[in-house]
């Protein structure tokens, strides 16, 4: 599904712990559920993704690593997983190393919109891109590479101190290299209805970005927690727990955002 309803979403938070992860894994496998085809590419060098989606590390032998530095091709790198329609390029530890190989490079920013250009890469509906707990070079890629930002944010004390470091970062991102950036939305992560700073903290991020935040809250889940080291997306691991509905709620309101998009 290439042209207007390809879609290049970057899953960015500087801080580590929010749910990024597990918000890529489990909404690319309820887009992927409703008939989208969707890839995650695995920017994080802990490889996360790659893991909680089964990919066993032997299985790596080519990463998101060989695209970065141009030495491969999407087809090359591109894994099936367990999930129909859901595709990954996993991650390996030679992340690590990115910068330093292409930090001299005059497109070092525009290595990945580069890789994600092809008439293969277009083919995907869904293209989400899971980046690191940091603002590093690998995270400016999937921005400059990006139609918009999904940011989880987790309902704590400072979960709006490191908020609005990240919308001034898509801000300059916006302003230096690619202009087409926005928001496509803030999730609410972690949510504990029984914790009263959990819903003012959910009071004041809608107060201070309203239609911003989707409507669908993230919960603590002890089976979402469990579903990884399965290699399993809650959703597949326990359908009905409240977490992977939470999700499939998610899935609808991105769909609906993206829907209003292409109908304005």
């Amino acid at each position: 599904m290439a042209g207007e309803r390809h879609r290049i979403i970057t899953i960015a938070n500087q801080k580590g712990g929010v749910g990024k992860t597990t918000t890529a894994i489990n909404l690319a496998t309820a887009l992927a559920a409703i008939g989208e085809r969707v890839l995650i590419v695995d920017l994080d060098p802990q490889g996360n993704a790659s893991t909680g989606l089964g990919i066993d590390r032997r299985d790596r032998k080519l990463s998101s690593y060989d695209l970065m530095v141009g030495e491969r091709e999407i087809t090359d790198v591109t894994l099936e997983t367990a999930v129909p329609n859901l595709f990954i390029v996993p991650s390996t530890m030679d992340l690590l190393g990115i910068e330093m190989e292409i930090a001299q490079q005059s497109d070092r920013v525009f290595k990945l919109r580069k890789a994600l250009s092809s008439p293969e890469a277009m083919a995907f509906s869904y293209i989400l891109l899971d980046c690191p707990p940091s603002f590093n070079l690998l995270t400016m890629n999937a921005m400059a590479a990006a139609h918009s930002v999904l940011v989880p944010l987790q309902c704590e004390f400072f979960a709006l101190e490191g908020l609005s470091q990240l919308l001034e970062t898509v801000s300059q991102v916006r302003r230096t290299v690619n202009p087409r950036l926005d928001i496509q939305g803030i999730v609410l992560t972690m949510f504990d209805a029984r914790n009263n700073l959990a819903q003012q903290v959910v009071n004041d991020v809608r107060t201070h970005l309203g239609e911003k935040v989707y409507h669908t809250l993230i919960p603590r889940n002890v089976r979402v927690s469990e579903a990884p080291s399965y290699g399993k997306p809650a959703i597949l691991y326990d359908l009905k727990c409240a977490g992977s509905q939470a999700y499939l709620q998610l899935a609808s309101e991105v769909i609906q955002r993206e829907r209003q998009r292409l109908a304005a």
